[in-house]
């Protein structure tokens, strides 16, 4: 992925961050710092061509995945990495500190819960339970004309089948990460209107 220098060396210090708080406070099962940047780093950026902002929410970011990596590579959109647990909103909170981005908030609360004054145009998760409940839990979170971003291991024909009638499908994308042999797709949902 072609991106500016400065850019690949936050990406490479997030993952150091990574590690080292790892160890302490069991962040991701993920130890071994290459397989942070196939699993991590790209597995996150490869949802580049797929975000509108200039609003992004990440639910459920853990330790800012796909976040931090779509944030360093998109200084345009403005992101909001959300999460419930306090021990990683810290750790986001220290990265984001540590690698300099300005272009994202940290926030520690349950999505259901969460009341921004401005909805969001990208909502993206990557590890956060059925899509049924995503939406069901932030739909209030989406701007007219936004989308949901659902990222799944094998294509998720069950989950797809259990979305409430007030969302659509607009389209499965197989998603092909370098590195990664492992089945990666990604749902994208719009609200019906």
């Amino acid at each position: 992925m072609p991106l500016p220098v400065e850019d690949r060396q936050r990406l490479l210090a997030f993952v150091r961050l990574l590690v080292k708080w790892n160890a302490a406070y069991n962040l991701t099962a993920v130890r071994d710092p290459q397989e942070m940047v196939t699993r991590h780093l790209l597995d996150s950026l490869v949802l580049l061509p797929y975000l509108q902002g200039p609003r992004v929410l990440d639910i459920g970011t853990g330790p800012g995945l796909p976040g931090i990596p779509l944030a360093v590579a998109r200084p345009d959109c403005a992101f909001t990495l959300l999460d419930a647990n306090a021990k990683k909103t810290r750790f986001v909170t220290q990265a984001v500190g540590e690698l300099g981005l300005k272009n994202v908030v940290v926030v520690q609360d349950r999505v259901e819960n969460y009341r921004p004054e401005q909805k969001f145009d990208t909502l993206v998760a990557r590890a956060f339970s059925s899509i049924a409940d995503m939406l069901n839990h932030a739909q209030h979170l989406c701007a007219p004309g936004g989308r949901f971003l659902a990222m799944k291991g094998v294509y998720p024909e069950g989950e797809l089948a259990a979305i409430p009638a007030d969302f659509a499908v607009h389209e499965v994308v197989e998603l092909k990460v370098p590195g990664l042999d492992a089945a990666r797709h990604l749902a994208i949902i719009t609200l019906r209107s």
